[in-house]
């Protein structure tokens, strides 16, 4: 697993991107969400390291991550999450997806070298721009690993030249100003958002913050590369494994069918 099976997966067309929190409602829970969402068509699969402040997130993922912390979830036992995962055969391009403060912790080159070797793909660090990732971005380089960054509607032409300049596997768009959270409709000015930054790289773009099903997954995916799907799910997980893999089997059905 390498940047190289990110990219292969964006070529086969629209990829269905869900997040899952590791360790809510219990650790064994969202290992059997992962499978749900892989079971449905998912093509890559976010995996969610939770952290005590996650700037990013809406309330949704906020109360998911802090019950993973509650349960014992670290860095460390993510990482074996996802090998228990990788050992059952699940090959879709895993990303840990978390915040610095826990990484450092745990040491960059430690984290790095132990996700390559268990086959994770890349990272998603939501509060690390390329301006800071030097030594993450050279680690990542160095183990064939992607690195993801991400633009809002509010980004600069120049912070997008950056962005697309350093940003490996692809590119995460907010959606919106704001936190995650499902939203009642989409922004109107969405599809100009993802035009302006075509515009500027071949790199492919996935859409995140504010879809909720899969009329909205539709939507996007007329026009993005990716669709990200996280505080919809979370909130599906609280309920059952079934109520995730219903609402993640509409949502890629959505996407694949166009």
């Amino acid at each position: 697993m390498t940047l190289k099976t990110i990219e292969t997966t964006f070529s086969r067309g629209t990829a269905f991107m869900p997040y899952i929190p590791l360790g809510y409602p219990t650790p064994e829970a969202s290992l059997d969400a992962v499978r749900a969402v892989v079971a449905t068509g998912a093509d890559m699969v976010e995996l969610g390291v939770p952290f005590s402040d996650p700037l990013a997130d809406g309330p949704t993922i906020q109360a998911a991550t802090q019950r993973a912390l509650e349960n014992g979830v670290t860095v460390e036992k993510c990482l074996q999450m996802a090998a228990q995962l990788r050992a059952e055969g699940i090959s879709v391009p895993f990303l840990l997806m978390g915040y610095l403060n826990p990484f450092l912790a745990f040491g960059l080159e430690n984290l790095v070298e132990a996700a390559a070797k268990i086959k994770i793909d890349g990272f998603i660090i939501p509060d690390l721009p390329p301006e800071e990732a030097g030594e993450m971005d050279a680690l990542c380089r160095k183990h064939d690993l992607a690195l993801v960054y991400f633009l809002a509607p509010t980004s600069t032409p120049e912070r997008i030249s950056l962005v697309a300049e350093k940003a490996r596997g692809f590119i995460y768009l907010v959606s919106l100003t704001g936190v995650t959270g499902a939203r009642n409709r989409l922004s109107d000015t969405l599809p100009q958002f993802v035009a302006r930054v075509r515009a500027a790289t071949d790199t492919p773009l996935a859409v995140g913050f504010g879809i909720g099903d899969g009329a909205q997954a539709r939507q996007v995916a007329h026009f993005a590369d990716g669709v990200i799907v996280g505080s919809a799910l979370v909130k599906r997980m609280a309920e059952s494994t079934a109520a995730v893999h219903a609402l993640a089997e509409e949502i890629a059905e959505s996407v694949h069918s166009l």
